[in-house]
């Protein structure tokens, strides 16, 4: 029987949000900068996009943004933000879902590039169906990039609850077709942050960037 205690996804992110002041930095992800900055602009989807500091990056430098997260607090700051930027209404757009379930009306429009950045969670969520789905959206030519934690940070109340994938792990999970999709980036990459009482530490990411196919 389920613990009535336990809070749903929705509950657990509203709550951390709501709970405090501004969550993140509003800066965008360095290794998603990096990254996509070699890319061809076009139409983006943010999964799990929080306050919107990449959502908002992605829109200031051409693409088309849907930015989607779980809790209507961090969208509600990610749609001021984007205003604040100057970011216009047309280019970026912001939707509160939960990702285990969430499907675009009618038929979805594929993306030149889907990102996921820390998609882990202290409440579990069918993680590698969201990023099967994820690629589903990826247009023929476009990208999937996959930004994880390679550990816990030193700081999280959550270290031992959680498994953490290598780069080779994330592409397996993924199950994509090898006639269709080729790996760009398979690494692990270093940064230093920042915790939430200021403390700093370096930490390593998983970098993993797929392209699909061309239709022929």
């Amino acid at each position: 029987m389920d613990d009535e205690s336990t809070p749903t996804l929705a509950e657990f992110w509203e709550a951390r949000y709501a709970g405090t002041g501004q969550v993140w930095s509003g800066r965008a992800n360095r290794a998603m900068v990096d990254v996509v900055s070699s890319l061809p602009a076009g139409r983006a989807l943010d999964l799990g996009c929080g306050e919107g500091g990449d959502a908002i990056w992605l829109a200031q430098h051409g693409w088309r943004v849907t930015g989607v997260d779980v809790s209507l607090t961090a969208i509600a700051r990610a749609r001021d933000a984007a205003e604040a930027a100057g970011v216009p209404a047309d280019h970026i757009r912001f939707l509160a879902a939960d990702l285990g379930s969430w499907r675009e009306d009618g038929n979805p429009s594929p993306y030149d590039l889907v990102t996921a950045s820390f998609l882990h969670s202290p409440v579990e969520i069918p993680r590698a169906d969201i990023l099967r789905h994820a690629a589903s959206l990826v247009a023929p030519g476009g990208h999937l990039l996959i930004l994880s934690h390679a550990s816990a940070p030193p700081w999280s109340a959550h270290q031992h609850d959680y498994r953490f994938l290598t780069p080779t792990e994330e592409i397996d999970a993924l199950d994509l077709p090898v006639s269709e999709w080729t790996v760009r980036i398979a690494e692990t990459r270093a940064r230093e942050a920042t915790g939430p009482d200021g403390q700093r530490a370096t930490m390593d990411d998983v970098v993993v960037l797929m392209h699909r196919a061309d239709s022929a």
